[in-house]
Order: structure tokens, then C-alpha cells, then sequence
């Protein structure tokens, strides 16, 4: 009998081995497509992660001297008190070393303003326009019945921009009491 047995066994053990190279092969299938999915959303996340941080270099290039710069606005603005504060009929008519310290001044502003300039630094053309809260900071309102309500009427503080974003806003006084602005 024990030579009857040995055939039934033969004949059985290849079907299990079969089986269990079936599930083994489904297994390596699944454990292929599960490692090549991760590698795909790795390759995926890398290449997100190239062009936020290409982005976010780009911003840090274009706004990295915004602080320097709103620094430099305040230096702009006394350089224009400065001119403002002289009298425009006594400019011609002063000795030529007030002369020449006045002409340094506005020489300075223009270096100053130019160099603003180069480094995307743009002042905001605020006057005759439609307030924008994003752009503008109403100081207070002006009754004038010729400009339509809502525009800029008169500027207090020039605003500014570098790139895209505000800088500084315009101080603004902002108009009332005319027609609606269209």
C-alpha cells in the first residue's frame, strides 16, 4: 500500500506548488504595482516640490529688498520735503552755495528714485483714480462737487509698489459729494 500512496502524493504536490507559485507570483505582482504607484507619486511630489521652491526663489528674489526699500521711501519723502520747503520763487534767486545744495538735493532725489526704479520699485499713480482699499489709505474726504465720489482727490503720502504688491500705500484724501464714479 504504501506504493499506492506515493503517486496520490506525487500527483497533489505539483498542484500545490502551483498554487502556491500563483499566490506568490500575485503577491510579487501586487508588491511591483503597489512600489512602482509610490515611486510615481514620489517622482510627482519631487517635481511639485522643484517648482514651488523655483517659485518661492523667484518671490524671495524679486521682494527680498522690500524692507530695505520701505526704509529707502522714508529717506524719498524728506528729500522731497526738503525741496518742497523751498520757496519756488526765491530757488533762483539764492547765493550759489544754497544754489548748489539745492541742485545736490534734487540730484539725490533722481539717484534715489532711478535706483528705486531698477530694483522694480514703482510709485503708485494715485491721483484722478478710483479708491482702491488694496492700493490707497483714505486719510480723510474732500467735498468736491467737480470730481466723482470715491476718487482720489488729493495725495498726502506717495504709495508704492514692487512687482505685484503694495509696498506702501498711497495716503489719499478721498473725494465726496459728485456724481457716483462709473
Amino acid at each position: 500500500m504504501p506504493d499506492e500512496t506515493t503517486p496520490e502524493t506525487e500527483t497533489n504536490a505539483p498542484e500545490a506548488g502551483a498554487d502556491c507559485g500563483a499566490e506568490r507570483s500575485a503577491a510579487l505582482e501586487a508588491e511591483v504595482a503597489d512600489l512602482k504607484d509610490r515611486m510615481l507619486r514620489t517622482l510627482a511630489e519631487m517635481e511639485n516640490l522643484r517648482r514651488r521652491t523655483e517659485r518661492e526663489m523667484a518671490d524671495a528674489r524679486q521682494y527680498a529688498v522690500a524692507n530695505f526699500a520701505r526704509d529707502m521711501l522714508n529717506v524719498s519723502d524728506n528729500l522731497r520735503r526738503a525741496i518742497d520747503a523751498i520757496p519756488g520763487d526765491s530757488k533762483g534767486a539764492v547765493d550759489p552755495v544754497l544754489a548748489a545744495l539745492i541742485e545736490g538735493v534734487e540730484v539725490t532725489e533722481r539717484g534715489l528714485a532711478q535706483t528705486l526704479q531698477k530694483f522694480g520699485i514703482k510709485p503708485i499713480e494715485a491721483k484722478g483714480q478710483k479708491f482702491d482699499p488694496e492700493r490707497h489709505q483714505a486719510m480723510f474726504e474732500v467735498e468736491d462737487p467737480d470730481q466723482p465720489s470715491g476718487t482720489v482727490a488729493e495725495v498726502v503720502q506717495t504709495g508704492y509698489v514692487i512687482g505685484d504688491r503694495v509696498l506702501r500705500p498711497a495716503f489719499v484724501g478721498v473725494a465726496k459729494g459728485g456724481p457716483k464714479h462709473a
